[in-house]
């Protein structure tokens, strides 16, 4: 196997608070269980937005973000058994972890002890050289981190399960929804959308609940069997002890109270948007009702596997609006003013090849397409 590394180009953020920009840089050089692979669409997510903004005080620059990547595989190293050139694979949130710790055996890689390593702003386990995202023309991941693309899943619209789907999937399983689960959603965007699509498609009873009633034709459209408008007191008192999970994939700081009487008992709210403080709570109806407030982060490489194939399955799909590699830093904005339905996917046909990057690899490797 050839020792030299791949030189690519993608988007990055030079610094915090300043416009993504053109980016070349290097992937590593294929170890012999690293997929190589060619980035034909890549998701946007808020996490991204606050990585390249610092907004959680720990972001390293320059930094590629996107962690939802579908591509095509172009290499594999010479002890990968699970891919060959030209399956169409894809990539979440994370690119590596320990692989010993007890989480890590029972395929929960996600709470690795040691911590994974996130597919951006991450460390290389073994050169520990900054990870770069999938606002890229290409990646390198070992393959136990690789997922395979089921047929019938429409790649232009895939991307955002990756991160969007796998984070609400992994709650549903988690807490063993299924046909007669009573499930309520709060919030309708990126991670709520998908909420109300798997949870209805696991064949649970599902409940949007949103501060105006303007949501209803929406969700009832991505399959909600209903719509609870949280600011009519009536309406909420009359759903009290009605939900055996509730979802919350609020971005940001809010109030819990309003939602917690109305868990069953054992019942429990799960919190999978806000990364950071929230409202003071009253522990009253959790005394009360033997109800819990829980947190979820993505699922482990087997779950998401597993979640892709029943996408396959049941024909679920984002709702998504697909755009320029060039049209990130106005996604960007358009994603603050919740301006967009509901996730945007780069189409990296449109990813620009700075001073010939692409070309001069081609002709070193002869592989890169």
């Amino acid at each position: 196997m050839a020792s030299f590394r791949y030189n690519t180009f993608g988007y990055a953020a030079p610094s915090a608070g300043v416009r993504l920009e053109p980016f070349s840089f290097e992937r590593r050089a294929l170890r012999p269980n690293d997929v190589a692979m060619q980035i034909l669409y890549c998701g946007v997510c808020h996490s991204d937005l606050h990585w390249a903004r610092n907004d959680w005080g720990w972001s390293d620059y320059p930094v590629v973000p996107g962690h939802e990547i579908v591509g095509r595989v172009i290499e594999v190293g010479s002890e990968v058994t699970r891919f060959k050139t030209g399956d169409h694979v894809a990539v979440g949130c994370m690119v590596d972890s320990c692989q010993h710790c007890d989480q890590c055996r029972k395929g929960e890689e996600q709470l690795c002890r040691e911590g994974n390593t996130g597919t951006y702003g991450g460390r290389d386990r073994i050169s520990g050289e900054m990870t770069q995202g999938g606002y890229s023309k290409h990646v390198v991941v070992r393959q136990e981190f690789v997922l395979r693309v089921p047929d019938g899943l429409d790649l232009s619209r895939a991307a955002p399960l990756l991160c969007a789907g796998i984070t609400t999937y992994s709650p549903l399983r988690t807490w063993n929804v299924g046909p007669g689960s009573r499930v309520g959603v709060i919030g309708l965007g990126g991670l709520g959308h998908m909420a109300v699509k798997l949870a209805s498609g696991l064949g649970a009873h599902v409940t949007v609940m949103s501060r105006t009633p303007d949501k209803k034709a929406d969700a009832m459209a991505l399959g909600a069997d209903r719509l609870l408008v949280s600011t009519d007191p009536d309406a909420m008192a009359q759903a009290a002890s009605s939900f055996d999970l509730i979802i919350d994939t609020v971005p940001n700081k809010h109030d819990l109270d309003p939602y917690l009487p109305l868990l069953d008992v054992d019942g429990t709210l799960v919190i999978v948007g806000q990364i950071g403080p929230l409202d003071e709570m009253s522990t009253v109806p959790l005394l009360l009702g033997r109800r819990r407030v829980a947190g979820s982060p993505i699922g482990g490489i087997r779950e998401t596997q597993e979640m892709l194939d029943f996408c396959a399955r049941k024909a679920i799909l984002p709702e998504t609006e697909t755009i320029r590699m060039d049209q990130i830093n106005e996604a960007y904005e358009r994603m603050e003013r919740s301006d967009v339905r509901y996730r945007f996917v780069i189409d990296m046909a449109s990813l620009s090849d700075p001073g010939g990057v692409e070309h001069a690899q081609t002709a070193q490797r002869g592989t890169i397409g």
